[in-house]
């Protein structure tokens, strides 16, 4: 006999049918992969610098020396000016450095006073490559956890607010509305604003995680409080009445697990939105603080025209808030279209 299968698990597998969808889902878990193996990936911490290699060009990595296969290695890089006294750096074949792998806990290295630049160099000579895996981990997690907050809060209050009805529900709607009348943006600068500056890069991580959640739940408990309101005139919910089943289990373990699906779909769109309003954040110096690596910091270096001319690699950290938000958005597409049954195939 077939096992019947749930709608839940149904949608599962019409969104693996979605190809693009999977694309994205699988760069979404590249990008979250390499965020948590960082310090691994990258072959210098975030904050190690040399002034030596301000704004240096990529690093060539050659497998060849005379013509002959070697050990990998990088050239030296000299700084010259031209007689503009435009600053340009030039390879120095007098100067080779051997590269190491799987050395002082880094999956490759350059042996000292070597360096080598993946992805270029930034003002302070960083290396752009070690700071945007290190960066991941704040844009990244920022906008997970702090979506979740949102939607955890956001579940409650519609949940509460549908099944109670009356006064409960008129209280907890103005308040929704109170919050949705002010632009995310404002509010979040507002927010900020009351925060003394004199905090470590952790509480500030954890201060934009607070802010972030605290200006996203209140759309979401307006439409769980109205799915909450036709669900508690179900069958199953009156039976649970019946039996004398406590409000808060009826509201916990009957209502909202049957708006997780819609659930998941809105965090997986929120999250986008959440990161951009991180990077927005710290773009102008009121988010993650320098040297702490955030994509949305790291940007800042680019605000000036004649930096991206000299440096176009530091747009960087911009390509990869693109990708994400992008990937981000296919995949929430892709699972609005699983779960609705007229959508899937």
């Amino acid at each position: 006999m077939q096992k019947h299968k749930s709608q839940f698990s149904i949608a599962i597998a019409s969104f693996a049918k979605h190809r693009l969808a999977m694309i994205c889902f699988y760069v979404l878990a590249a990008l979250y992969a390499s965020a948590l193996l960082a310090d691994f990936l990258s072959p210098y911490p975030p904050a190690n610098e040399d002034r030596n290699y301000s704004y240096c060009p990529a690093t060539a990595i050659e497998f060849f020396d005379q013509g002959r296969l070697s050990w990998p290695f990088v050239y030296g890089r000299a700084l010259s000016f031209d007689i503009n006294h435009k600053r340009s750096y030039v390879v120095d074949k007098t100067q080779k450095y051997s590269l190491s792998f799987l050395n002082n806990r880094h999956l490759f290295s350059v042996k000292e006073p070597g360096r080598i630049y993946i992805w270029g160099a930034d003002s302070r000579g960083r290396d752009m490559f070690s700071r945007i895996l290190h960066g991941a981990r704040i844009s990244l997690s920022i906008g997970l956890i702090g979506s979740l907050i949102s939607f955890s809060l956001g579940l409650i209050v519609g949940g509460v607010a549908g099944y109670f009805g009356g006064w409960v529900d008129g209280v907890l709607m103005r308040v929704c509305e109170m919050f949705m009348l002010v632009p995310a943006f404002y509010l979040m600068l507002a927010l900020r604003s009351v925060v003394p500056d004199n905090v470590n890069a952790f509480q500030i991580y954890l201060m934009v995680i607070l802010i972030l959640a605290f200006i996203g739940w209140a759309s979401l408990a307006r439409i769980i409080r109205g799915m909450s309101l036709s669900l508690r005139q179900r069958d199953f919910v009156l039976a649970a009445k019946a039996m004398g089943v406590s409000d808060i289990k009826i509201i916990f373990k009957h209502i909202l697990p049957h708006t997780l699906s819609y659930s998941l779909v809105a965090i997986m769109l929120t999250i986008p939105s959440y990161i951009l309003l991180e990077a927005g954040l710290s773009l102008f110096g009121l988010g993650i603080q320098d040297p702490t690596p955030s994509w949305g910091n790291m940007l800042s270096e680019a605000m000036g025209i004649v930096q991206i001319q000299f440096a176009p690699w530091i747009m960087m950290p911009g390509l990869f808030i693109f990708v994400t938000v992008l990937c981000f958005n296919v995949v929430g597409d892709a699972l609005r279209d699983a779960f609705d049954p007229l959508y899937r195939e």
